[in-house]
């Protein structure tokens, strides 16, 4: 979670972005999940996950294309854009009063160049005026980069998550052949494993 938001602050700085959401790719189900949303000028800053709900893979959406195709889109104006669907950028100003202008939509790949992510910047600011511009195309390429480090980043993240969870099942597994194995030590292991909390606890 703080890497994920890390990456997000990050490729705002870059971009002098006023705001940001980043999602995850569940291949499994066909969605887009919402995990890390930003926004300065609104104060908002959310881990999101399953608070919001997930975007389908409909390549009308510009994150849901961006996952699609891995290309990167830069947009001066979501409001006059064509080819995608913005309804819901639109929907989310006027419940908020925001106004969401220019977008960079960049796909997250991990090693083996596969999408897993993507992230959306919006309204580019100029640091001198703090006006709403395009995003420069020399700092779009910097976010790209930053993108491809992420990747890995995430990936390794992940891989640690699974190791560690392979190495709580083959605990568990273990836990409950000795369980098994005589009624006469059923749930010895777990006994064992809440002495052993409440001592901890006791000593600090």
């Amino acid at each position: 979670r703080r890497l994920l938001n890390r990456i997000v602050e990050e490729a705002r700085a870059i971009n002098h972005a006023d705001a940001a959401s980043l999602y995850t790719l569940d291949r499994d189900a066909g969605v887009l999940r919402f995990q890390i949303a930003q926004n300065e000028s609104l104060g908002i800053s959310l881990d999101v996950d399953h608070v919001l709900p997930p975007v389908s893979l409909d390549p009308k959406n510009v994150s849901a294309y961006v996952a699609l195709t891995g290309e990167m889109v830069s947009i001066p104006d979501v409001y006059e854009a064509q080819g995608f669907d913005f309804s819901g950028p639109r929907e989310y100003d006027a419940l908020t009063g925001y106004r969401s202008r220019s977008m960079l939509v960049v796909p997250i790949r991990n090693h083996e160049d596969e999408v897993i992510a993507v992230l959306q910047l919006i309204n580019a600011r100029d640091p001198a005026t703090g006006h709403v511009r395009a995003f420069e195309s020399r700092h779009a390429e910097r976010t790209r980069a930053l993108a491809s480090q992420a990747g890995v980043a995430l990936n390794n993240a992940q891989l640690i998550t699974d190791l560690r969870a392979l190495l709580e099942g083959l605990i568990q597994a273990l836990a409950d052949a000795v369980d098994e194995k005589s009624s006469y030590t059923a749930g010895h292991i777990r006994r064992v494993t809440q002495l052993s909390l409440s001592l901890a606890e006791a000593v600090n």
